[in-house]
């Protein structure tokens, strides 16, 4: 989500935080399975000299045959299912005709809108032989992530999930987060209050209740931390050009701990059995 970027949703977007039901998490927690399995679909098809193009496509097709709509064709004019964000692209990239090659990483967001609600996750593919600068700016970025979501419970602040994620990413990795992209809340609208920055103070910002969904997704720079966005208004990609990564969950805030309404596992899986992707150890 870019910080600046003004939203047009199905429902108009709340100006308030909106916790969520039981019932509610349920629907968006099933809206969040369809979204992996989509990914999943991805993660069995995704090689060098494949297209973006076609794979969003086959997502598209998986989540109509799902009785579900996908959640970003149509948002803000966003003409495909999938983003798809090779190398230096950070995010929001629109898949295109060009094939994949050994050596691209690959991130794939996905959402999906069914029964007034949203699902949302991404993950990032290594294709054939990578650096091992790069190899280990996937790992941490993933770890990152899940030390984000232990933060995400009832009584901690906002900023403890973005110093977690910062403070392991630059300050004992020395990689960049990206400063203009951040997580959202997440419900009836794609994107809802809080914002859900990958940096921050501990202690500060609004204290965590049980019942608010939110995506974490940390975005981090291999360099340095500045973005630029292309003529197609959507493309987001790292300024000095060297690549990044980006791992999402929705989760929702709980007494004890996150419960993550999002599921990599199949993901994972089907990305363990394509010979095609790197097999990087993602720590959790």
């Amino acid at each position: 989500m870019l910080r600046s970027l003004a939203t047009t949703e199905k429902t108009p977007a709340p100006d308030r935080i909106y916790y969520k039901t039981d019932e509610e998490i349920e629907i968006i927690r099933a809206n969040c399975l369809l979204v992996c399995k989509a990914l999943a679909h991805v993660a069995s098809r995704i090689k060098p000299g494949i297209s973006g193009r076609l794979l969003d496509k086959e997502a598209e097709q998986l989540i109509r045959d799902n009785q579900a709509e996908p959640g970003f064709k149509g948002y803000r004019d966003f003409p495909a299912t999938l983003c798809i964000s090779v190398n230096e692209g950070v995010v929001h990239g629109i898949p295109a005709d060009a094939e994949f090659k050994n050596g691209d990483i690959v991130s794939v967001d996905c959402g999906v809108y069914h029964q007034g609600y949203y699902g949302d996750a991404a993950y990032t593919f290594a294709l054939g032989e990578i650096d091992d600068s790069v190899k280990r700016l996937l790992e941490v970025t993933h770890q990152s992530l899940y030390l984000g979501i232990e933060q995400a419970v009832a009584g901690k602040r906002l900023g403890d999930i973005g110093y977690a994620i910062q403070h392991f990413c630059e300050r004992v990795h020395h990689f960049s987060v990206v400063r203009e992209l951040v997580g959202h809340g997440l419900g009836r609208n794609l994107h809802e209050p809080p914002e859900v920055a990958n940096y921050g103070r501990r202690g500060s910002g609004m204290v965590l209740k049980e019942g608010l969904v939110i995506a974490i997704e940390p975005m981090i720079n291999l360099g340095r931390k500045e973005v630029i966005q292309a003529k197609d208004g959507w493309t987001v990609s790292a300024r000095d050009r060297k690549p990044s990564a980006h791992f999402e969950h929705t989760v929702v805030v709980r007494k004890d701990r996150a419960d993550i309404l999002s599921d990599h596992t199949d993901i994972e899986a089907a990305a363990k059995n394509n010979v095609e992707i790197n097999r990087v150890s993602l720590k959790k």
